[in-house]
């Protein structure tokens, strides 16, 4: 068996009898197709054209490093002469990469016959078969990366080992497993997982790709979830095929806030629980409380408004006495409702709807009602699903959070340029920088140094209007977006204030000199002024098209220019830049 198995298998590779299929992987921040995961098809209508059955036959038949090899080189021909736009995922068995690959660098060669470039290609490492020796897959994988590719491991979560491949590869995607995507927007427990996987990818500096996103619904609560998920691959999207879409069009509108938080709102708690109508008999919704034991609350509507709860506790209690059942025999809910319970809209971001229910008189209990913008009921909410999420956000605004000032961090100021270009607003990012810090901090100490920072954030946002956007760079380095047309106003009335604040920072004698003198390496004295601030501003017209790294590049260069100039200075750009 295995024999005629084998020989099967043989004439397939030798034929060349097998397909290369490709499934977009999109970054939903960007709307776009990062890449594609190539998969391999057997010859159609046959017992091996499944993939599963293709490799579990190669394994058995010893025939897999061939086989591996063979699809490598196929998907990548069939890549290149599709003219296909970002990266090429490639599955690779870990066995393949210590083996013959290795050592005579095929793939490297199959690429140059195509004339793709090693930086474009993902090393997808697949869990099929087991890692043996880490020490000899860390120095592949190293080798790998040096010739200019990357690494993704791909289903974390569905092998006993991934966890132990992420600690000791450290690649540079992981992809997480279907299971933990399926359903995530009806199930907290996988949301949490999630966040901590997050975090994770995070401190290694890893990207992570959900995979299996088949519903709408899945996709809107990751895009909600964490906007650094952006990532994601699965048949809400497209599914494999030998042409594969170069545009995805079922792409959610995203209109990003312009808020220094991201706005979650009280659709992420929404529980969409079946409601009642007022002519329910109360014996059946006895019944149906007892069906359920984890039915705290229900909701009463009638032509899809809600008229109030009834509550689990409050209600059968009404049942402790024998003569109960008699008594509401013939009855109907109307009689029972509750019609004290908080409505929310299910656009109300969670910091107001914390508030709201706070101020509430109307909350004898924890549960209360989730409508649409037409007041149509949609669901329930819950004060502790509500708590947690708060205390989600606060924590990761925390941890991202600069120490010194609290400002949001690099993180989050990366996040939130690229949610203004993609919501095609008009704005100017600008970079503000400290001149003649170092030499301040050289005279005075860093604590002095310290202080002059946080005084220069206060200031920045006393400054920053209620629809701008603050973050601390790092060092003396701060980022402002701001919304509108008087920008360059408030740039000045910021360089001016800042102007009558930095002799303050200085003892009376250096006040008297206009700076401090300080002592170089090289022993020599030198005389430096007042602190100074400088700024450099890049209008953005409509940023769709814009990438935030480029953004990023060109303010850096901008704020040389302004550097350049001597005292408190505002460089602008007044270039015009095509989109893309």
């Amino acid at each position: 068996m295995a024999c005629r198995e084998a020989q099967e298998l043989r004439a397939i590779t030798e034929g060349e009898r097998l397909t290369p299929c490709f499934q977009p992987i999109v970054d939903v921040g960007r709307q776009r197709v990062h890449g594609y995961e190539a998969l391999i098809r057997g010859p159609e209508g046959t017992w091996l054209q499944s993939p599963l059955t293709l490799f579990d036959v190669a394994m058995r038949t010893g025939l897999l490093v061939d086989l591996d090899l063979m699809c490598r080189r196929l998907a990548i021909a069939a890549f290149a002469r599709l003219g296909l736009p970002g990266r090429l995922f490639l599955n690779v068995m870990p066995s393949t990469i210590v083996d013959r690959d290795f050592r005579e660098g095929l793939t490297l060669g199959y690429l140059h016959e195509q004339g793709l470039a090693p930086n474009r290609v993902v090393i997808e490492l697949t869990e099929h078969v087991p890692i043996q020796d880490y020490a000899l897959m860390r120095q592949a994988v190293a080798h790998y990366r040096d010739m200019g590719f990357q690494v993704a491991l791909d289903d974390l979560g569905a092998g006993h080992s991934s966890l132990r491949h992420w600690a000791e590869l450290r690649p540079d995607f992981v992809k997480l497993d279907r299971h933990f995507i399926a359903g995530i927007d009806r199930e907290p427990g996988k949301r949490e997982f999630l966040r901590s996987i997050l975090d994770v990818a995070r401190s290694l500096g890893c990207q992570l790709i959900a995979e299996g996103v088949e519903t709408i619904e899945e996709y809107r609560c990751l895009w909600e979830l964490d906007r650094s998920l952006s990532l994601l691959q699965g048949y809400y999207f497209a599914r494999p095929s030998l042409n594969p879409p170069r545009e995805i069009e079922t792409f959610l509108r995203i209109g990003a806030p312009l808020r220094q938080e991201k706005v979650r709102s009280a659709r992420v708690i929404l529980k969409p629980l079946m409601p009642i109508t007022p002519q329910w008999a109360v014996l059946d919704l006895a019944d149906h409380f007892r069906a359920d034991p984890e039915l705290r609350c229900v909701a009463v509507v009638e032509a899809g408004r809600p008229l109030g709860v009834i509550r689990r506790n409050a209600f059968l209690t009404l049942f402790t006495n024998p003569y109960s059942h008699a008594l509401f025999a013939k009855r109907q809910v109307r009689e029972l409702i509750d019609p004290r319970v908080p409505i929310a809209l299910d656009e109300t971001p969670l910091s107001a709807l914390s508030q709201q229910l706070t101020d509430s008189r109307d909350m004898p209990q924890e549960d209360f009602v989730i409508v649409d913008a037409q007041g149509d009921y949609l669901g329930m909410g819950n004060i502790v699903d509500l708590l947690r999420e708060i205390t989600a956000i606060q924590v990761r605004q925390a941890r991202h959070a600069n120490p010194l000032t609290g400002l949001p961090g690099n993180l989050l100021i990366n996040e939130t340029l690229s949610e203004w270009l993609e919501a095609g607003v008009a704005f100017t990012a600008v970079y503000c920088d400290l001149d003649n810090f170092k030499a301040y901090n050289d005279a005075y100490g860093y604590a002095r140094g310290d202080r002059v920072i946080t005084a220069l954030a206060q200031l920045l946002d006393q400054q920053a209007g209620q629809n701008d956007f603050l973050g601390h760079v790092g060092g003396d380095d701060f980022m402002l977006l701001l919304a509108g047309e008087r920008w360059e106003r408030r740039c000045h009335a910021i360089l001016e204030a800042f102007g009558d604040m930095a002799p303050g920072f200085y003892d009376a004698e250096d006040r008297r000199g206009g700076g401090v003198w300080v002592k170089s390496r090289q022993g020599r004295l030198t005389h430096y002024p007042f602190v100074s601030l400088s700024l450099a501003a890049r209008p953005v017209g409509d940023g769709r098209g814009h990438d935030p790294l480029t953004i990023a590049a060109e303010l850096s260069e901008l704020k040389q220019q302004a550097k350049r100039q001597a005292g408190n200075s505002l460089f602008v750009e007044r270039r015009q830049h095509a989109h893309g």
